[in-house]
């Protein structure tokens, strides 16, 4: 056994991933797979849970993979259920499933807040009240981690009640670090910022300029865009062992975009917290 295998005590170990069939999800199932996690997962997308089911299958990686929806608390309940039968153990649990559309505040709705709040916050709770319970009575400690994003850590022009509701879910993070550190289970959270995904795309919004590498380089500042594996190394880290003294903490993985926290690295000009005068029109001076 390597280094990372000795330290990390992932081998032989149980996540349930909800929203494990696409992107970020994927990634995530295939680095704790590639570690020896035993995988419980749970995709709406039928496909994409279907192409997961088949590649975890041919690396002969032990996993449950269902198509279902992680908001569904049935579905939910079944797939802890499935994990308590075959392995008889949860220790890891990952809530990926997060969703929005953009559009200001006030050209929204009740209906569509409480999808945004359903979406990317109630399963977080389901999720957890039912692994809470399951790696206390294993006696083994445990790792929670959430998916956000680092709209939840500043303004979100056109996504108001998702900034607020990942923000809601980092903050629980942070409180039930609290309660279950005692038992040895920490909870923390991963922020990324801008790494294309399907679902990502299907957001929209901009004029596209972040798929320039110029557009890049002034927005983030170590000028690339964000790989899904980026934020698959910090699941696994915070899954491991090597990061048993962490909890109630975030990540970020977002290549310097919260730490320059609006300051932009303008082609020709540098860095500014403003937009440079040779960039406006005349009119605008």
């Amino acid at each position: 056994m390597d280094w990372f295998g000795e330290r990390s005590g992932l081998g032989g170990t149980v996540a349930v991933i909800t929203g494990g069939g696409g992107g970020l999800g994927a990634a995530i199932a295939s680095d704790l797979a590639a570690n020896g996690v035993r995988l419980a997962l749970i995709d709406k997308d039928a496909a994409a849970a279907a192409a997961v089911r088949e590649t975890l299958a041919e690396r002969g990686r032990d996993a449950i993979v269902r198509t279902g929806d992680a908001r569904d608390a049935a579905a939910l309940e079944a797939l802890f259920a499935a994990a308590d039968e075959r392995w008889g153990r949860v220790d890891t649990l990952v809530n990926v499933v997060g969703g929005t559309f953009r559009a200001s505040f006030c050209d929204t709705t009740p209906k569509g807040w409480n999808a945004i709040w359903r979406t990317n916050v109630e399963h977080v709770l389901h999720a957890c009240s039912l692994a809470a319970p399951r790696m206390r009575s294993g006696g083994r400690g445990g790792s929670i981690i959430n998916i956000t994003t680092i709209e939840a850590h500043r303004a979100a022009p056109g996504f108001a009640v998702y900034s607020a509701a990942k923000a809601a879910v980092e903050q629980f993070g942070r409180t039930l670090a609290v309660e279950l550190a005692p038992d040895g289970i920490r909870v923390n959270n991963i922020a990324p910022d801008y790494v294309p995904t399907p679902s990502l795309a299907a957001i929209g919004g901009g004029d596209g300029g972040m798929s320039t590498r110029e557009g890049l380089r002034t927005a983030i500042p170590m000028g690339r865009a964000g790989r899904v594996t980026d934020i698959s190394g910090c699941a696994v880290f915070l899954a491991s062992a090597l990061s048993e003294y962490v909890t109630g903490t975030t990540l970020h993985p977002d290549g310097g975009t919260f730490a320059s926290s609006g300051w932009f690295n303008w082609p020709g000009s540098g860095w500014a917290n403003h937009v440079p005068g040779h960039l406006l029109s005349p009119g605008d001076h």
